[in-house]
Formats: C-alpha cells, sequence, structure tokens
C-alpha cells in the first residue's frame, strides 16, 4: 500500500486548520438513524414523507465544485451520495467540506431525493465531521491508458485487513457471511439441546489429533504448556460428567506449514453426543451443511474450486477399501504387505517409522482417492491404526467406526464412534505415544484422560468440523486465508 509521507503532512496539516476553526476533527459521538441499503431500498417511502435522515460514513469519492458539490460515503451497509450546498451547510461548514479527503468519516443530516441524473442522494442540511483522515487509501490510477489497482496484491491485503475490508468489493460480505454461518450452526445444535461450552485452550498435554503444537512455560507453576490442536479431550471429559449433549466452536492451533487450507490459527466446531454413534453423526453433519447453506444463500448448491456443489441430503457413503477400488482400481483387502508397500512407492508417498498395513493403506486413499471425490461423500471405516480414540467395527476390528466428509477432494468434517473402553483407549494411546520416536505429530500419553474414561463414559458419537473450510465453500473462496480475517503472516 502507497505510504506517501508528503500526503500524510499535508493532512496533518488540514488538521491544524480544522482545529483554528474551533472544529474537533475527532468528537466523541453522533447519532445515526438511517443506514444506504434502507434509504436506496425504501427510496418512495422516503421522499414522500421527506423524513430527516441522519447518516454516516466513509468518504469514498468527491467532486468539489463552486458552493454545491457530491461526495459518495460508505457506511455499514453500503454507498450512498449526498450532496453539499454552500447555502444549506452555511459557509463555515462547507469550507470544512472542502478541506475534506477521501477517507474521512462524516456525520450528516438532511432530506432524501434523486439528482439530475436520477440517483437517490441525501441533500444534506447539517455536516459534521466525525473524524479527519491521516493515512491515505489506496485508490486506482491511470497510466499510460492502463488501470492500475494500487491494491491488488493479496499479501498486501491481507496484512492490511482494515483497509481491505473498506476498499475491496466483497470482502465485508465473505466475513459477514461467516458470521452467519457460525449463527446457524448454533441455532441448529441448540435446538437439539446440546449445550454450547468453553474448554481450555492452554493444556499440560496436547491431544485429539496428529499434530506438532505451539509450546508455552507458565512462570508461576514453573511448567510447561501447549496451545491445543483439539477440542476433544475436555469435551469427553464433559460427557463423562453427565453432560450429554456438548459443542464448542473455537480455535485450535497447529504448528505446521501453511498452504490453501491450513492456517496455524484454525476455528473447530466439535461435538460429542451420549448415546450415540457415527451414524448419528453422519446425520447431524448433513443436517449442517444442508440448512446451513440454505440459511446463508438460500440454495444448497455452491461453487467450490470451480465445481458446482450440491449439499442436498442424503449423501453418497463408502468405505476406504471400496473407494480405493472403485477410484484407484486397487483391492487392498486381497494386496499382500509387499504389494501395498510397492503400491505406496509408486503413489510417490511413504510411511513415517516404517511400513504399517493399515496407514499403507490410508497413504494409498489420501494419494490416489481424495482428489476425486467432489461431491459430498462420506468415507467410512479407516484402518484401526489411524486413530486410537476411535471404536473398532462391530463385524471386522481391523477397521473403525468412523467417516470423513469429503467434497472437492478436500476433508470438511471427521467423526467417530468414540472409544470408551479404558483399557483399549489407554492401550491404544500409549502405542500411538511410542511413534513419537519416528513420527513427531504423535501426540504423548494422557493419563488423566485414560483416567477419566475410566469412571465412565457412555456410548458417544463424536464430530468435528472444520468452520473455516465451511465457510470457504460457502463463500466460494479458494483460500482459507481469504475467510480469515487476520491470517497468519510472516512477518515484513
Amino acid at each position: 500500500m502507497e505510504d506517501s509521507n508528503s500526503l500524510i503532512q499535508i493532512r496533518k496539516g488540514k488538521i491544524k486548520e480544522i482545529r483554528e476553526m474551533n472544529i474537533d476533527p475527532f468528537p466523541y459521538r453522533y447519532d445515526v438513524t438511517d443506514h444506504s441499503r434502507a434509504i436506496i431500498d425504501g427510496y418512495d417511502s422516503y421522499f414522500e414523507s421527506q423524513k430527516t435522515v441522519s447518516v454516516a460514513g466513509r468518504i469514498m469519492a468527491m467532486r468539489v465544485m463552486g458552493k454545491a458539490s457530491f461526495c459518495t460515503i460508505q457506511d455499514r451497509d453500503g454507498r450512498i451520495q449526498l450532496y453539499v450546498a454552500e447555502n444549506a451547510v452555511g459557509q463555515e461548514k462547507y469550507a470544512l467540506f472542502k478541506k475534506l479527503d477521501l477517507g474521512d468519516i462524516i456525520g450528516t443530516k438532511g432530506t432524501v431525493k434523486k439528482s439530475k441524473t436520477g440517483e437517490i442522494t441525501v441533500f444534506v442540511s447539517e455536516m459534521d465531521l466525525l473524524t479527519k483522515n491521516i493515512r491515505p487509501l489506496p485508490v486506482v490510477k491511470e497510466k499510460d491508458g492502463e488501470t492500475f489497482d494500487l491494491f491488488s496484491d493479496k499479501e498486501l491485503r491481507y496484512r492490511n485487513r482494515h483497509v481491505d475490508l473498506i476498499v475491496t468489493p466483497g470482502v465485508k460480505e465473505t466475513f459477514i457471511k461467516r458470521i452467519k454461518i457460525i449463527k446457524s450452526i448454533k441455532e441448529i445444535l441448540n435446538g437439539k439441546d446440546f449445550l454450547e461450552v468453553e474448554t481450555p485452550v492452554l493444556q499440560p498435554v496436547y491431544g485429539g489429533a496428529a499434530a506438532q503444537p505451539f509450546t508455552s512455560h507458565h512462570n508461576a507453576l514453573d511448567i510447561t504448556l501447549y496451545l491445543r490442536i483439539s477440542l476433544e479431550p475436555y469435551l469427553k471429559r464433559l460427557i463423562v460428567g453427565g453432560l450429554d449433549r456438548v459443542y464448542e466452536i473455537g480455535k485450535c492451533f497447529r504448528n505446521e506449514g501453511l498452504d490453501r487450507t491450513h492456517n496455524p490459527e484454525f476455528t473447530m466446531l466439535e461435538l460429542y453426543q451420549a448415546y450415540g454413534d457415527y451414524n448419528d453423526m453422519m446425520a447431524i453433519t448433513e443436517e449442517i451443511f444442508e440448512k446451513t447453506a440454505l440459511a446463508v444463500n438460500g440454495t444448497t448448491k455452491a461453487v467450490f474450486d470451480g465445481k458446482e456443489i450440491d449439499l442436498k441430503t442424503p449423501w453418497k457413503r463408502i468405505k476406504v477399501a471400496d473407494a480405493l477400488k472403485e477410484y484407484a482400481g486397487l483391492d487392498v483387502m486381497n494386496m499382500s504387505d509387499q504389494d501395498l508397500d510397492a503400491a505406496v512407492d509408486r503413489a510417490g508417498g511413504a510411511i513415517k517409522g516404517g511400513f504399517n498395513r493399515g496407514l499403507a493403506i490410508d497413504k494409498l486413499f489420501e494419494l490416489l482417492v481424495e482428489e476425486k471425490l467432489v461431491q459430498p461423500t462420506f468415507v467410512t471405516h479407516q484402518p484401526v491404526e489411524t486413530t486410537p480414540l476411535c471404536k473398532p467395527d462391530r463385524d471386522d476390528d481391523r477397521f473403525l467406526q468412523r467417516f470423513e466428509l469429503f467434497i472437492c477432494g478436500t476433508e470438511f468434517a471427521n467423526a467417530y464412534s468414540e472409544s470408551n473402553d479404558p483399557e483399549f483407549q489407554r492401550k491404544t494411546l500409549f502405542e500411538q505415544s511410542l511413534r513419537r520416536e519416528v513420527d513427531d505429530e504423535a501426540p504423548p500419553m494422557d493419563e488423566n484422560f485414560v483416567q477419566a474414561i475410566e469412571v465412565g463414559m457412555p456410548p458417544t458419537g463424536g464430530l468435528g468440523i472444520g468452520i473455516d473450510r465451511m465457510v470457504m465453500l460457502l463463500t466460494g473462496e479458494s483460500s482459507i486465508r481469504d475467510v480469515l480475517l487476520f491470517p497468519t503472516m510472516r512477518p515484513e
């Protein structure tokens, strides 16, 4: 973003001049009665009643003429034109108006009419300066017949989101839609008697996922603490404690790389339902996506990654082994360990710590199938080695009662029939912790968590949905950084 010291100095000089006019360039408050969208949508009513409106906003365009000028302000809902005439606002305020710049915030009162060109306009009778801008906004400039947008660099926009929200069309609408998406999810879950709770962000032992944590230190207790990588461990403790339906929408943190769908700080929805299983979680997932799409977009269809997606339920369900057969032509159930190992190598993959049959099947699915799952698809029955927190399948304990939701090759949700056998849980968590020698993403053993399960946890279904990815889907954005107000950036 252009940083012109000379322009800043000129504007600072204007502040001094305005103060010499006995006008405060930064007053305390202003009463706003109407907003741009309501005025434009209800023009006939405003015009017929000649009601005096009070509007405030940031100046985005100005046409300063002799004794009458036009400007356009931007408020929370959009933009509207103002007509400012010296004979209406008085000499002093018109002189003030002529000292204003793009980016200044003003408050005005007046009546609504149409200009000679037919544009809905507030004809101003009173005007007040509310904030004098010092740093110029980026603008579009012409040079040698070509147009240059001085704020088109996305990196620049992410670093200056406050400016991006002002000048880039559609950005504010994306984040307003994000708020509506989260509101819709909460309304659905609250309507099903789920309780919204808060669990610790700083934890003495991290778990619930395979990821490297961010590490901190508490001086008073002289202990190491970790930013949570998952909401799961503490939410399950609440299930043990008798809160049968709980959910949390909160931040998680993973010390990993950044790409189109990953940011070290991200938002998760996790919910747990006592006496349910992964089939109940499928039903809730379908309902959340379908109803939220209708609530915020008015349709179950969305365009994501250039593909039209239909979230209308029910969705396809397929087991991992069947998906490998259908999409990759591999019959993994009848392949030897040697054949699986060779297939992983041919696909360009590797298993941390050496060959493991279940992890090999999971790796082949990741490399050969995921990107081919375009329409919403529940992929079930992952190998038991992929997670220690899930119940094995009733009919084949080599696989889990688990699903992952894929849309356009991207994972959007993960769910289990939760493990509640404390001896099985202790064994699988301990075995997972042993992999830390070969896999630095394997979490440590959480003895306190196992002891909580030993108190007795009812049969439970658990679900996690990536909120940021869901917002990407429903807004059509292609990068997670476009749905995070302040994405993680390398310092300048």
